[in-house]
This record gives structure tokens, C-alpha cells and sequence, in this order.
């Protein structure tokens, strides 16, 4: 059994693509699967409740199947910070409410792949107190990151790299998602931003995924590998 905590960048770096690949490639490894999303803002109003898009796009790479409250149990609708979106609603985050949670779901639902997503970057906010970065250091998380492949990317990621480290947790690997097309339209420029990415990070790269135009987990696991996993 082995678990992640996947991070990203920033806001809309590809986290729940590079997820989801994630764990489409484990499944066929014959690997059976588990990607929750514990909180999620931005989600949609349906006859079954609130439902967010990446939340849904993780259930649908969980082998065996599971519900969708198991995946996300904390939906908002307003796509604003989950802490903020959270107090519209009348309810508060807390980490150990948030871990508690997760222990029960890894220990009720555990699978041989697991990998559990944050919201936005490393230090977006759960309350006044504690961050979404205090969810992994909780539960002693190897962790992914995702770096959105961008202009001011190499900055973002380092910095990331070195808060993670420093909160006392292992960087497990990094995966880059392309994000801007034009990043990566002049390929020695590309080539030279990924390989300051790789001497600087120390942690194994697991792929690069292009700009895709219909991106999905089907066709994103092609460029990723869990060997170094």
C-alpha cells in the first residue's frame, strides 16, 4: 500500500491531469487505485448534490469503484479559496477534523496506489492557522508536486520545493504540465527550463506532459512513470 500527497504550484498547475495519469498508469500495472480530492471549491449544483470537476475525474480512476463522498466529502460551490468558500457555507476546516476523515476513508478503502490532492499550492489556507500543507505533515506524506510548466514556473516550483523540505517532508518526485502552449513553442528554451528544473529540484522527475488539447488521464499517462515511485 502506498499513498501521496500531490501539490501543486499553484492554482490550475494540472494537479488532477498528472493525478489522475497517476493512477491510470497504476491500474495498468494491475495496481488497484484510490485518488481522493478531501476538499473542493468551484463544484456544480446537481440533482445528487454538489459535484466538483476534478473531484469526478479522480473517482473515475479509482479501481474498484467507489462513491463520490468517498472521494470528496467537502464540496463548496463558490470557485474561491476553500477556506473562504467553506465559511459562505457555515462550516469550518480544521486539520484534524480533515485527517481524521482520511484515516478512516485510507483504513475502510485501502488500495495498493493512493494518492490524496490538495487544493492550489502548498500554502493555500484551511483556516486562519493552518494550511493544506499541515493535512501531508499530519499524516507524514511523501509528496508529488506538479509544477505548471509557465513562464515564472522555476521560481515557483523551488520555492515549493524548498517550504516542503522544510516542513520535514520528503519531495517523493515532481511532474511538469505544460499550462502555456507558447512555454513550450521554442523547444530549446524548453529543454533548458526543464533541466534547470531537474538539477534543482534533487527529486526524480516522473514525466512531462504537453499542452494538451483534450487533456485526459487516458492519454496524459503516456508521459509519466512510476518507476521512481
Amino acid at each position: 500500500m502506498t499513498c501521496f500527497f500531490v501539490t501543486g504550484t499553484d492554482t490550475d498547475a494540472g494537479k488532477t491531469l498528472v493525478t489522475g495519469a497517476l493512477l491510470h498508469a497504476a491500474q495498468r500495472q494491475q495496481l488497484s487505485t484510490l485518488g481522493l480530492k478531501p476538499i473542493a471549491s468551484g463544484s456544480m449544483r446537481t440533482p445528487d448534490g454538489l459535484r466538483n470537476s476534478d473531484a469526478l475525474a479522480l473517482q473515475r480512476q479509482c479501481e474498484p469503484p467507489v462513491d463520490y463522498a468517498t472521494v470528496n466529502p467537502l464540496a463548496f460551490e463558490p470557485a474561491i479559496a476553500p477556506h473562504l468558500a467553506a465559511l459562505e457555507a457555515g462550516k469550518s476546516l480544521s486539520v484534524s477534523d480533515i485527517t481524521r476523515q482520511l484515516h478512516e476513508t485510507l483504513s475502510r478503502t485501502a488500495r495498493d496506489f493512493m494518492l490524496i490532492e490538495g487544493a492550489g499550492g502548498w500554502r493555500v489556507p484551511l483556516n486562519e492557522q493552518e494550511d493544506f500543507a499541515d493535512i501531508a505533515i499530519a499524516l507524514r506524506l511523501p509528496v508529488i508536486l506538479v509544477v505548471g510548466l509557465k513562464l515564472g514556473c522555476l521560481n515557483h516550483a523551488r520555492l515549493t520545493a524548498e517550504a516542503i523540505r522544510a516542513d520535514g517532508l520528503t519531495l517523493a518526485g515532481w511532474a511538469g504540465s505544460v499550462v502555456d502552449p507558447a512555454f513550450e513553442a521554442q523547444p530549446a528554451r524548453f529543454a533548458s527550463n526543464i533541466a534547470h528544473l531537474e538539477a534543482k529540484l534533487t527529486a526524480p522527475c516522473l514525466g512531462i506532459i504537453p499542452h494538451l488539447a483534450n487533456p485526459d488521464a487516458a492519454t496524459a499517462h503516456r508521459y509519466l512513470s512510476l518507476e521512481a515511485l
